[in-house]
């Protein structure tokens, strides 16, 4: 049977709960597998296995559960060996990135940050800040709506100042939050977000970092954010470091989907 990968921890991590259950239906029992210094959080894996809710949020809570005893190198959804000598094997030969890793991230969380624009706040500051646009967008009003070859150069003219404004936006979310994170990953772009970045934190520094989010917000009303955390730093688990080794963490335990949305 081939074995479900959750996460590595160091050998020496505070005890999971005996009760724990992973993935699968039923759920499987959650089990720890040592080799050397470290440790591997697994279960026996189903014989087909699909991102569904409810196996999303198993794997998300054993994480959290493990998070909140030690620090953990989270695996992707999907992560599977095909069996335990396989797992025990790859910690052996991997154990000086693991281990590194493990340093990095030991007191630190990751917490996500979305933003994007609310649409009638962000237009009425394009209106204030673009002449041209404003002009334009009045011309057109006292002529009736105007002529189709205005309306279509309007509608161009505040999509490029949006898309500016934009950019413009996620660099200042960055700027305000990068000092006070140990390392950021620019996430991939997701429909309807302009800003989708993970900070790696400290736990101590966690109350600060949202605070300062909370200001953020405030300081531009016409965004929207969204801050998801404390999470298992999934984005920084294979950050560079000189002691790196060919290949990604997950992908040495086959990962097969992608990871949990933070």
């Amino acid at each position: 049977m081939s074995i479900y990968v959750y996460g590595i921890i160091r050998a020496s991590h505070s005890p999971l709960r005996q009760d724990l259950e992973g993935i699968g239906d039923p759920p499987r029992p959650v089990r720890v597998l040592r080799q050397g210094e470290l440790a591997a959080i697994v279960s026996d894996a189903p014989d087909q296995l699909r991102p569904k809710r409810r196996d999303l949020l198993a794997h998300q809570r054993v994480l959290h559960e493990a998070g909140a005893r030690g620090v953990v190198l989270p695996m992707r959804f999907g992560s599977a060996s095909g069996d335990e000598d396989t797992v025990t094997t790859v910690l052996a030969e991997r154990a000086e990135h693991f281990l590194e890793r493990l340093r990095a991230l030991d007191g630190t969380a990751e917490y996500n940050v979305k933003a994007n624009h609310d649409e009638e706040a962000v237009l009425r500051l394009i209106m204030a800040d673009h002449d041209d646009i404003r002009s334009l967008a009045e011309a057109n009003r006292e002529a009736g709506g105007g002529t189709q070859e205005e309306k279509i150069r309007l509608g161009e003219m505040i999509a490029a100042a949006v898309q500016a404004r934009e950019a413009t936006d996620a660099e200042l979310l960055q700027q305000a939050l990068e000092p006070m994170a140990k390392a950021v990953s620019a996430g991939p772009q997701s429909t309807g977000w302009l800003a989708n970045v993970s900070f790696l934190v400290d736990r101590g520094s966690a109350e600060r970092f949202l605070a300062a989010v909370d200001e953020f917000r405030k300081e531009h009303p016409h965004l929207e954010l969204r801050a998801n955390g404390p999470l298992p730093p999934y984005s920084f688990v294979d950050t560079p470091s000189s002691q790196q080794t060919e290949g990604g963490t997950a992908e040495a335990f086959g990962a097969t989907a992608a990871q949990p949305d933070g």
